[in-house]
């Protein structure tokens, strides 16, 4: 049996006619750069989320970058996040010319780890980032309360975690901002690159939307210095098909992954992911955690089980962030989770019996060790 790692075009089929109808219409109404569908989605993902404003761009990463330039942060400025993620998270803030400052994150649900966050803040801390990886918040209310007590904004980098929950609120909705990635692989993904910022504040959504635009709230009248970083008309018509379908398809990954858990359960070597008691988990990436994680990859491949690794070098050992002084050892959880996080397929219409096979197989390998 072939199983991939994900299946975009099982989805594409099953509302292939809803994307040709939306399609079609930008097309009829030539409205391909920002204009009306990127304006409804914006409407209707606020909604999803909770809060009173959404402004499409151009990618996550534009969603942090511009929240960050929202916030003032600049040159000589700090931002403290984790460094088991993407690494746009900190691309983000060295391109405001601000600092990256990393603290490790919790083994239970790695991300990050509230009670290191109040010894990392400077008089040039500015904002915290935490980061929901995988498709599971952060334990916010700590990081809300400690950013409040040092007067620190704090941005949620949701680019994993469309639709999941924080004590029954979703992500996004608790930060200054939300920022969201509509990357084609995500739990909500576009036809193409995308993004979004969610917030309920008027002056953050409105400084976001004209530093998309080139810093112009009206044609050719440039308030700040600004970007082109709009979503386009074709990306908001798909986001809108696909929004009424995410509930659907997180109930299928985390119905999935309870699959999983139950097969891998009692499997030595293994280890699956929690649900924290706060968090309603969406599972965008369903990793385990596996001694001898790269020979468990290959012995699958060998089965026609196609897997991945998030992220396998943490941020503060990457070459590119090499100037920031950080050595071997400095984030030991972060360390260890990426020497052995291992990425099972998931995805909504995977089917219980590839689930088994997938299951079988690791436990077969496991026991010839």
């Amino acid at each position: 049996m072939k199983v991939p790692f994900l299946d975009l075009k099982a989805q594409y089929q099953s509302i292939k006619d809803e994307i040709h109808d939306a399609l079609r219409l930008v097309m009829e109404n030539t409205a391909f750069a920002g204009g009306p569908f990127v304006a409804q989605f914006e409407k209707e993902f606020a909604a999803f989320c909770g809060t009173k404003y959404a402004v499409g761009v151009g990618s996550g990463t534009d969603a942090l970058w511009l929240s960050l330039l929202a916030m003032g942060v600049g040159r000589g400025d700090e931002v403290i996040t984790v460094p088991d993620t993407f690494i746009a998270t900190a691309e983000a803030i060295s391109f405001c010319g601000a600092k990256p400052v990393f603290i490790d994150i919790e083994e239970s649900t790695y991300n990050m780890n509230h009670s290191l966050l109040e010894a990392s803040i400077t008089p040039k801390t500015k904002v915290i980032i935490p980061v929901h990886l995988f498709g599971q918040t952060a334990d916010m209310n700590p990081i809300i309360e400690i950013a409040g007590r040092h007067g620190l904004s704090v941005i949620e980098d949701a680019c994993q975690a469309h639709g999941a929950e924080y004590k029954g609120k979703k992500a996004g909705s608790t930060g200054n901002t939300g920022c969201f990635s509509f990357y084609p692989g995500k739990n909500l993904g576009a036809y193409g690159e995308a993004g979004a910022v969610v917030t309920n504040s008027e002056e953050l959504a409105e400084k976001i939307r004209i530093l998309r635009d080139h810093g112009q709230a009206k044609k050719y009248y440039h308030d700040m210095v600004g970007w082109n970083a709009r979503m386009d008309g074709f990306q908001g018509a798909v986001l809108s098909v696909k929004l009424k379908h995410l509930e659907a398809w997180n109930e299928a990954r985390r119905q999935n992954a309870r699959f999983y858990k139950e097969l891998l359960k009692g499997i030595s070597g293994i280890i699956t992911p929690e649900e924290a008691e706060y968090a309603k988990h969406v599972y965008h990436i369903f990793a385990v955690r596996g001694e001898n994680r790269d020979s468990i990859i290959n012995a699958l491949a060998k089965q026609d089980i196609a897997c991945g690794i998030h992220y396998p070098i943490p941020l503060h050992l990457q070459e590119a962030y090499r100037f920031l002084g950080y050595k071997k050892g400095d984030f030991s959880v972060a360390e260890k989770c990426a020497e052995e996080f291992l990425s099972l397929p998931m995805f909504p219409e995977l089917t219980r019996e590839q689930i088994e096979y997938v299951t079988q197989e690791i436990k077969s390998y496991m026991l010839k060790r």
